[in-house]
């Protein structure tokens, strides 16, 4: 299914908006959307919402061998899903171009730039070694998916423990978390991406674009960088011209965005292994807000149900009585009129009418109304149910007859 294409009023009104330094959900240009990091309850799950856009990450591992040429070094696999759940446009069992893009642009943001000491992931060198694996799944897509999956995937690894081992000779020993406390990660630093939206071939600039946003932009370009303003990897994508001081200037605010995000992901960090040691009680279903589960969903408010009689008697002594009673509050005007008093109309019901065919011998009883004139305003009354109805008119003497069942005919 392909996703819904914007109009050229959208369009128009999005660019506009732009030009005038004005974004849809009330940001500035160099703004951030919130992000709100939450735990699950096994080490190297996280839930990561950068406004609207969520990505569950989690973290595996397990002991294979090494690759031959790297007979001392762990492994690190990442995976990156779309799914329908997260955008009606995106096809399941199919790797489409932009899956691809944004699983190798993660590997070189995480894998290529070493911020996992890979060495420290040997048990056993040419035999036996970790393999950890991230897989990331997109939840909700609001834009900016490249953004949300780098951090769901440092905050994972950083959040995950892997069990401890023991080597005696040539035998590993592999522990329970019960028997001996998992290790975590050795994590040299943390590169997290920060993406830059251009409009009308770089004269306008925007950070964080959301989904909106992404379909009218001309082009993108993606810093991996950590706090220590170390470029990990740099990416340009949608054909656009940019000069030196464009670029330069990116690396500046992804410089200042990167640092607010890591002391953020710290705070997060700390916070759940505090919660831990303390016996608190920790997951995505303490992370729900009180009386969030549902949009509906509203507090209870108390009512004092004593004296209720007296304070009715004392609302109605106050409220002012109503200007003017109408017993019928169908008004007449002029050029409107109406035929009967309202009986129940017998139209419709064909077994009646055809025993009432058969009882007279197929004739049709006609009332014919030669003098009477039916000028607007005026209000007459038809006794007999289910009888034709005709209506003359004096200046040209047509009949218009009306009968059950049947088609109006004009008799002259």
């Amino acid at each position: 299914m392909k996703e819904t294409p914007l109009s050229n009023c959208e369009r128009r009104f999005l660019l506009r908006a732009i030009e005038e330094k004005k974004r849809l959900d009330g940001r500035q240009t160099y703004d951030y959307r919130n992000i709100r990091i939450s735990f699950g309850t096994d080490y190297g799950c996280c839930i990561v919402e950068l406004g609207k856009t969520r990505v569950l990450g989690q973290v595996s591992c397990e002991l294979v061998s090494p690759k031959l040429n790297r007979a001392t070094e762990g492994i690190l696999f990442f995976n990156l899903e779309l799914s329908q759940m997260a955008a009606p446009a995106f096809e399941p069992g199919r790797q489409s171009d932009l899956l691809v893009k944004l699983n190798r642009l993660l590997e070189r943001c995480l894998r290529n730039s070493k911020c996992i000491d890979t060495e420290s992931l040997c048990v056993v060198a040419g035999e036996k070694v970790w393999q950890i694996r991230v897989d990331l799944h997109l939840l909700n897509h609001d834009g900016n998916i490249i953004d949300a999956a780098s951090i769901a995937a440092i905050v994972a690894l950083c959040h995950f423990r892997r069990p401890d081992v023991s080597v005696q000779g040539e035998e590993v020993t592999l522990y329970t978390p019960e028997e001996r406390d998992p290790v975590p990660l050795s994590i040299h630093h943390m590169p997290i991406c920060v993406s830059f939206a251009f409009f009308q071939q770089g004269t306008y600039l925007l950070v964080d674009p959301n989904e909106r946003e992404e379909r009218v932009m001309d082009g993108l370009l993606v810093i991996a960088m950590n706090k220590h303003r170390e470029i990990c990897t740099i990416q340009s994508s949608g054909g656009i011209m940019l000069l030196k001081d464009q670029v330069f200037r990116c690396s500046k605010i992804a410089g200042v965005k990167v640092a607010e995000i890591t002391e953020l992901i710290q705070k997060a960090l700390e916070n759940d292994q505090r919660v831990r040691k303390e016996g608190g009680k920790f997951g995505f279903a303490e992370s729900i807000a009180n009386q969030r589960i549902t949009a509906f969903k509203m507090e209870k408010a108390p009512i004092d149900t004593s004296n209720i009689e007296e304070k009715a008697e004392e609302i109605i002594a106050e409220a002012e009585p109503p200007p003017e009673v109408v017993s019928k509050p169908v008004l007449w005007t002029p050029g409107t009129a109406q035929i009967g008093e309202g009986i129940e109309n017998s139209w419709g019901d064909l077994e009646d009418s055809e025993k009432e065919e058969e009882e007279e011998g197929g004739i049709d009883e006609t009332v014919i109304l030669d003098d009477t004139k039916m000028d607007t305003g005026e209000v007459s009354d038809i006794g007999s149910q289910g009888a034709p109805i005709v209506l003359s008119d004096s200046e040209e003497e047509e009949m218009i007859i009306l009968e059950p069942e049947k088609s109006p005919k004009k008799i002259r």
